[in-house]
């Protein structure tokens, strides 16, 4: 079975949907006795991992808004890209790009539908294309993996997709997300500057993600909690100003500070330092952080809409993150209560551990095997 992955998330970003394509290739190349072919448009910024580098690849180089734009038209031409795959048999789109590959089986994974869920969430251009694109994308289709039972949901109620022709595949925090030593958090929180006690967010900065009121959050926590802090690991995504406009009007410019991208290596320490862990976002098709978080064994209060109660059960406590009442009354239970924390953190690499990579694979694996046979 030679099946080709497109792992153009992985090679060109670091966030979630490229930590997604590298975690699954990597999975998948212990499960399958002959390796897949990876396939990615090669832009200005790609990484490709080293580990990667004695497995079978096909690369293009356009720029990220004319492949795009190609892949889109082709579809609708009933074109077919075979050319740049040979000998395929199956194609895996890990992204919301699907090739057109004409009498080719093809799977493709949907994150989510955030476009259609909250479209002033998304830059203008973006939210044109997949509101045009997707639907087309997920009809052409012949199989979709979604990343949690949520987005499948989605995809049902939104574009009328059959119940048989969707898969969920949960995602899992990688095996290097544990319990680290208390030496490892020393030298993590030295490293960082990080303060005694900080709420921690992991991720994209952008509006779905409801920073704005987590500092509003923040600052009524920290009437009692005066030295708390939030630090954010992640970049700068896009409309975000609402975010830094908010976090100057309430005066928590000492209070909140950005990481920025923090290294694999470190980010077990900076989670398993803070004080809580949370999830504020209003939407999240798979909300890997919080598997990350439970796995480092940091206690995690979380949205408790979408995929998150999915994930964490009952191990974390969850708020209505359209609430700020509700999110402050939450935190502050769980920040009030050190025995509390301690139960939770002990329970959270326990759930996290119910999920993992080769699980993931596995079952992707059976989705290329149905559509073959």
């Amino acid at each position: 079975m030679t099946v080709y992955l497109d792992v153009s998330a992985a090679v060109n970003s670091r966030a979630g949907l490229g930590r997604y394509a590298r975690s699954l290739t990597d999975a998948l190349l212990q499960e399958m006795a002959a390796p897949p072919t990876l396939f990615y448009n090669r832009t200005p910024q790609a990484n490709v991992p080293a580990e990667w580098v004695r497995v079978p690849q096909r690369s293009i180089r356009l720029g990220y808004k004319p492949w795009r734009m190609m892949v889109w038209q082709g579809q609708l031409a009933h074109a077919s890209f075979e050319r740049l795959v040979p000998d395929v048999q199956v194609f895996h789109a890990t992204e919301h790009l699907l090739m057109p590959l004409g009498d080719v089986p093809t799977v493709m994974t949907v994150h989510d539908l955030i476009f259609k869920l909250f479209p002033q969430h998304h830059k203008r251009l973006n939210y044109y294309f997949l509101n045009a694109a997707m639907p087309l994308f997920v009809k052409r289709a012949d199989a979709i993996i979604t990343v949690s039972q949520a987005t499948k949901n989605d995809l049902m109620r939104y574009y009328g997709t059959p119940d048989q022709k969707i898969t969920v595949v949960h995602e899992a925090a990688s095996p290097n997300f544990r319990v680290v030593s208390r030496s490892e958090v020393a030298r993590v929180r030295a490293k960082y500057d990080l303060p005694d006690q900080f709420l921690l967010v992991v991720g994209t900065i952008e509006p779905r993600k409801n920073l704005a009121r987590l500092v509003e959050a923040l600052a009524r926590l920290r009437r009692e909690h005066r030295d708390l802090q939030l630090m954010v690991v992640g970049a700068k995504g896009w409309l975000y100003d609402d975010f830094f406009k908010r976090v100057e009007e309430l005066g928590l410019t000492d209070a909140v500070r950005l990481l920025g991208f923090v290294p694999d290596e470190d980010l077990p320490g900076v989670f398993r330092a803070a004080t809580v862990y949370v999830m504020a976002s209003v939407y999240e098709g798979a909300g890997l952080p919080v598997l990350e978080a439970m796995a480092c064994g940091v206690p995690v209060v979380s949205s408790r809409e979408s995929s998150l109660p999915e994930l964490g059960a009952d191990v974390p406590h969850y708020f209505n993150p359209h609430d700020v009442d509700n999110m402050t009354e939450v935190l502050g239970i769980v920040l009030g209560d050190v025995r509390l924390r301690t139960e939770m953190a002990a329970a959270g690499p326990e759930r996290a551990a119910r999920f993992s990579w080769k699980r993931a694979a596995a079952e992707t694996l059976r989705v290329y095997r149905k559509l073959v046979q």
